[in-house]
């Protein structure tokens, strides 16, 4: 057993707080950049338009995710206090939201500058899982998104939650989503280099299939709970993320006999 109490703050300048889960945003763009930019990237025009991009990604990320948690995990709260809304200091971001907002962004982006949709969401795919991976770390150093009651000898008690044995439920996440993930979509492209949209594909498949089996062992939102079938509502966005991303697989790379 492991005992969680980390400060959720990093370090503070002068009055203000820098916390993990601020860190993790900025060092996973960072990261993410220089992946794309320095590594998968090999046109210098190309380099210079992603360039411009990331301001358009970070939009999408903060726009879509907050309004993501808003609508879809607490929309009655937030309907009585709407001045809550935009105050993403005080958390809550939905990943799910997050994609849907970046995916939005590099439509405009794309449109804007008469570029490829899917050259630069398959970019963003092969990227992700690093974000993913820190920010899944900074939910567990923030007692955030913890698991079940458990008692497996790996188990975590979170003292700034309560005395429990819990799952580690965000070091699940940060191993298949971060980890598994990054290899498995770098593995498809470097190794079977098809047109664009496979990788974007892929990632909507595999992470939402992961997400799906970890959430079992996730502690549910206090208050949500569970709901259809014992599933979180977390479990039903996978569900309906992974149909739609297996629909667009078939369609687009599966040969008409």
């Amino acid at each position: 057993m492991f005992i969680n109490n980390f400060d959720p703050v990093a370090f503070q300048v002068l009055s203000i707080e820098i916390r993990w889960y601020s860190l993790s945003y900025i060092v996973g763009l960072i990261l993410g950049w220089v992946y794309c930019s320095k590594i998968l990237i090999k046109d210098k025009d190309k380099k210079k338009e992603f360039e411009d991009y990331i301001t358009y990604i970070i939009i999408g990320i903060i726009i879509g995710g907050r309004l993501g948690y808003v609508f879809i995990y607490n929309p009655s709260y937030y309907l009585e206090n709407l001045n809550e809304i935009f105050m993403i200091w005080n958390g809550g971001m939905s990943f799910h939201g997050a994609l849907l907002g970046i995916i939005f962004a590099t439509i405009i982006f794309c449109k804007k500058k008469n570029q490829n949709i899917f050259y630069y969401l398959d970019l963003v795919a092969l990227s992700a899982p690093i974000g993913i991976f820190l920010g899944r770390i900074a939910n567990f150093i923030n007692s955030e998104l913890y698991g079940r009651e458990t008692d497996i000898i790996w188990s975590v008690k979170f003292l700034q939650i309560d005395n429990l044995n819990r799952h580690p439920s965000q070091i699940y996440e940060a191993i298949f989503e971060g980890i598994i993930l990054f290899i498995i979509l770098n593995f498809f492209h470097h190794k079977l280099r098809q047109k664009n949209g496979l990788v974007s594909y892929l990632f909507i498949i595999y992470y939402s299939f992961f997400r799906f089996f970890v959430e079992f062992t996730r502690e549910p939102d206090a208050h949500i709970g569970l709901i259809i079938f014992s599933m979180s509502m977390g479990q039903l966005i996978s569900i309906i993320f992974f149909i739609t991303g297996i629909i667009l697989f078939y369609k687009n790379y599966v040969p008409e006999k």
